[in-house]
């Protein structure tokens, strides 16, 4: 599956807050989900093989390292839970970049994609992903979701990150 989304990633002091906006405006709450990125070495954008109790996927994206709502291209393909073997292959062509272990509380407002995440490392964070996955929804819509639910949860400039999570623990080490 391929599909473009705006996204902005943040620092969250108060998850509680955005756990509760959330409830109180009726988002369907998917899950905990304790996910491993396991991000590979290739020569452009960025290939993670996702393993979790909820989400498993192979997932290839390509996204500016700006603050605020951005645009991802993103190549999606579901894979299952046990995926061992496939990771084998991928590290064997490609070699691990970085791993990144997170705690992800996974929420949806319509085509809105929430996640309150606690990532090995690094900290709090919350993501907001307005996902168009056929194009019927418009990138000009979409952006406006993103920046919507950026002004409702109280995020100041101060705390939007311009890198991914792989990008900050490669840093740290």
């Amino acid at each position: 599956m391929s599909h473009k989304n705006i996204e902005i990633k943040a620092r969250c002091s108060d998850a509680s807050f955005i756990r509760q906006y959330l409830l109180n405006h009726e988002a369907d709450f998917k899950g905990t989900d304790e996910q491993t990125d396991t991000y590979f070495n290739v020569p452009n954008g960025r290939l993670k093989l996702r393993q979790g109790n909820i989400e498993n996927s192979l997932i290839f994206y390509d996204r500016e390292n700006v603050a605020g709502p951005k645009m991802s291209k993103v190549n999606l393909f579901p894979v299952p839970q046990n995926s061992d073997m496939l990771k084998q292959i991928l590290i064997n062509a490609n070699g691990i970049k970085v791993t990144v272990k997170k705690k992800r509380e996974i929420y949806f407002i319509e085509n809105v994609k929430f996640h309150i995440d606690e990532v090995e490392g690094l900290g709090s964070f919350v993501e907001i992903e307005a996902i168009d996955k056929d194009g019927s929804i418009g990138l000009e819509k979409i952006n406006k979701q993103c920046s919507y639910y950026l002004r409702e949860f109280g995020i100041k400039d101060e705390h939007l990150l311009t890198h991914s999570y792989s990008d900050l623990l490669m840093k740290e080490s």
